[in-house]
């Protein structure tokens, strides 16, 4: 497995990473949890090293799971997670209820987190999306004091553009930027990827192989089920 480094911050991980959050949100279950956590563990006797999850796949559940099944190869891994999302009444954190990158609600879900994930720090810990109520410099300066309190390692951001990631990492340096990219979703290659170049920041491509679509096994007559996100996704409809 070849690596790469994610950022100017020394943060290494395989060139191929695992993102986790089919294994219990979105979509139906696509295996039982001990199936999942073998195919964790599977995954990094491969070579795999890094791992995508977040607070809101589930929500919550997700994060059980990879802290389960990764916690007894912890020393050889890297696990990124997300905030930014707005829990309920109850708690529950879900897209529907909007963006919350507040700084006390950042500190909260990384506290939670980490305790979730088994981890003494998050090693790389991604905006989910932008929250147009919040500044950047703001969440860019709460991620700054975690990282100063031991609890992140690493900064991301997710969908971002191009000026934002400039305003964000002027405050606090960013590893990573994280956006869908594939040969039938290219808007990042404007301005996004070239940001990431002049500015050293590494780039992860999430959907590489387009929801599957990329796969052949898709064509007009597929059926989605209405748990399945690509159900009310204008590209498969």
């Amino acid at each position: 497995m070849q690596h790469r480094q994610l950022g100017s911050g020394g943060l290494e991980v395989s060139a191929i990473g695992l993102g986790c959050m089919r294994m219990s949100f979105g979509d139906k279950p696509i295996g039982t949890h001990q199936e999942m956590v073998d195919f964790l563990r599977a995954a990094v006797d491969r070579g795999v090293t890094f791992f995508d999850t977040a607070e809101v796949y589930g929500p919550f559940t997700n994060e059980l799971l990879v802290g389960e099944a990764l916690q007894p190869v912890r020393d050889q891994v890297v696990i990124a997670t997300k905030f930014g999302f707005k829990p309920d009444a109850e708690g529950k954190v879900t897209p529907a209820n909007g963006y919350d990158s507040r700084p006390e609600r950042m500190r909260q879900v990384a506290d939670e987190s980490l305790q979730r994930l088994r981890v003494d720090a998050i090693d790389l810990f991604y905006q989910h999306r932008p929250d147009p109520e919040v500044p950047i410099e703001e969440v860019a300066g709460a991620v700054k004091e975690l990282i100063a309190a031991g609890k992140v390692k690493h900064f991301g951001l997710s969908e971002s553009d191009a000026a934002t990631i400039r305003r964000a990492h002027a405050v606090q340096p960013v590893a990573a930027i994280q956006s869908e990219y594939s040969l039938w979703w290219r808007n990042v290659e404007a301005e996004v990827l070239p940001t990431c170049e002049e500015l050293g920041i590494g780039f992860v491509p999430y959907s590489p192989l387009g929801r599957g679509f990329l796969t052949g096994k898709i064509d007009e007559t597929s059926v989605f089920d209405s748990s399945d996100i690509r159900s009310r996704n204008p590209r498969f409809t």
